[in-house]
């Protein structure tokens, strides 16, 4: 939204929107809900859960046609549906950097922004390049690129706890009348995440292996962090590149080779193509291709038929058993 007329525009039309709001709630015609926008799913679920009984919530998905994080670009309506909300709960990562040009068409005076990366705190974790790992190209640039805090912190049910309890706190303080049951839900909530976590533990303690390979995209940094794993990978989980070198894959393809890993995993709606050469280059040539799921690209349709946060992560439990055995 840099084109000063278009921004204008909607400006005027988030404030006309606002306007006829404030008329109908003035009138008697229509209850104050508390309008909830987040911008990818996992998010989305954590609010879903953590106002479960609340009839006065206004929740929207934002990134709700599939479309990846990285590769997402806000529409006018986007735009509108920020500006005129009374929270906003984004990632707040590198991925995230058109939310602040979003939050300048803001006429909410009163609006609460919940970014998940501060929310982290100390426990947030650096985007790293592991051995092996294919860099990002930045040749013909000067700019000495600095290092960036790693935006995946939904993949990791310990984070989930302490994230769903800082939206629990902000809607709370969004929402004062409901904020018990805000702090309830999101208790109970916390438990369930628990025990998923407990099962994520036994299951690596009883594993054969303990070393995951990615062949594409690595976001799961959080994840293997918890239970003491160790990863190879194409690419970081922001990289932009889409092609790794043939020393990336020889790389890779050793390593599955010295270590006898069973799997080679891929990321949701990724292309195979970088796994299956990986294995073809193997000695074995016979190792599995396997996905964990990163809810990038989870949809409103998704919810609708039963997908949830938990649900995703324990069909990546069983994932990952198969790819640590």
């Amino acid at each position: 939204m840099r084109n000063p007329k278009a921004k204008k525009i909607v400006s005027l039309i988030i404030i006309l929107a606002l306007t006829v709001s404030c008329m109908l709630q003035a009138s008697g015609a229509g209850e104050k809900e508390l309008i909830v926008v987040t911008t990818i799913f996992p998010l989305y679920d954590w609010t879903r859960e953590v106002t479960l009984g609340s009839d006065q919530i206004q929740l929207t998905l934002l990134l709700n046609s599939g479309v990846d994080l990285h590769s997402y670009q806000p529409s006018a309506a986007d735009i509108m549906k920020i500006a005129a909300c009374d929270v906003f709960i984004c990632v707040g990562g590198e991925s995230d950097k058109w939310v602040e040009d979003a939050l300048q068409e803001a006429v909410n005076p009163g609006m609460t922004v919940i970014r998940m990366t501060e929310a982290m705190g100390e426990d947030i974790r650096m985007e790293e390049i592991a051995e092996g790992m294919e860099q990002e190209d930045h040749a013909g640039t000067d700019e000495k690129q600095e290092p960036e805090a790693d935006e995946h912190v939904w993949l990791s049910l310990r984070n989930a706890r302490k994230l769903t309890a800082a939206i629990a706190d902000a809607l709370g303080r969004a929402d004062p009348a409901h904020a018990e049951s805000y702090q309830a839900n999101a208790a109970a909530y916390a438990e369930k995440l628990t025990a998923l976590d407990q099962e994520y533990s036994q299951a690596v303690s009883e594993a054969a292996f303990r070393t995951l390979l990615f062949g594409d995209r690595f976001p799961f940094r959080y994840l293997v962090d918890d239970y003491g794993l160790s990863y190879y990978a194409a690419f970081s989980g922001c990289s932009a590149e889409t092609e790794a070198s043939f020393e990336t894959i020889v790389f890779l393809a050793q390593k599955l080779d010295e270590l006898k890993l069973p799997a080679v995993l891929t990321i949701d709606g990724a292309n195979r193509r970088i796994a299956e050469t990986i294995i073809n280059a193997t000695a074995a040539k016979n190792q599995k291709l396997l996905t964990l799921n990163s809810m990038q690209g989870c949809t409103l349709r998704d919810a609708e038929a039963g997908v949830t946060y938990l649900s995703v992560m324990q069909d990546n439990l069983e994932v990952l058993k198969q790819a640590l055995n």
